[in-house]
């Protein structure tokens, strides 16, 4: 299962699996039902991306997309650690969930982000457990370091604001590589 959203800035997502799980489904989700094929258009961004990151285009720009991608990745997530944040998920995926876990916290970091030009998702319950509350980032090959640098001010002064700071684990922090 995955999402052409976040990793393709398209829309919609897909599930792979045997015959009998697509076809059980096809019969059981509420998507059979309340959902919309996708578009020509996006379908043809999604197969226009993947041609490019598996290099069919004849140039080696998807390699550079995704090794510039993978150094932003790790940047900022060890940034957000350094500065005392508690950092979900795989170190080297580009959705980066920072955790809040309170649900008023939420509303006052997007708030707080939006103010300073920054966007960000937040996501509470019931998308996630009551007290999971977090804000997502979405990291992309076309952020600079220096966007990246701004981006990471402007959390940490809303985190200070908001008191988000949770993490105890700074004793060692590891030296951050660009």
């Amino acid at each position: 299962m995955g999402t052409f959203t976040k990793s393709f800035g398209a829309a919609g997502g897909y599930i792979g699996g045997s015959k009998a799980l697509i076809n059980h489904l096809r019969v059981t989700s509420h998507a059979q039902t309340y959902a919309a094929s996708m578009s020509p258009p996006v379908a043809e961004q999604i197969l226009t991306s993947m041609s490019i990151i598996m290099g069919k285009d004849g140039s080696n720009e998807g390699r550079r997309r995704i090794q510039q991608l993978s150094r932003n990745v790790r940047y900022f997530r060890q940034r957000l650690r350094q500065m005392g944040f508690i950092v979900y998920g795989h170190d080297d995926s580009p959705v980066v969930p920072l955790l809040l876990y309170l649900v008023p916290k939420i509303s006052m970091f997007v708030r707080g982000l939006t103010k300073r030009g920054v966007a960000g998702v937040g996501v509470g319950f019931p998308a996630t457990k009551i007290t999971g509350g977090r804000m997502r980032f979405c990291l992309s090959a076309a952020h600079t370091k220096e966007m990246l640098d701004k981006i990471l001010k402007e959390i940490d002064e809303v985190g200070y604001l908001c008191g988000s700071h949770y993490s105890t684990s700074l004793k060692n922090p590891e030296p951050i590589e660009w």
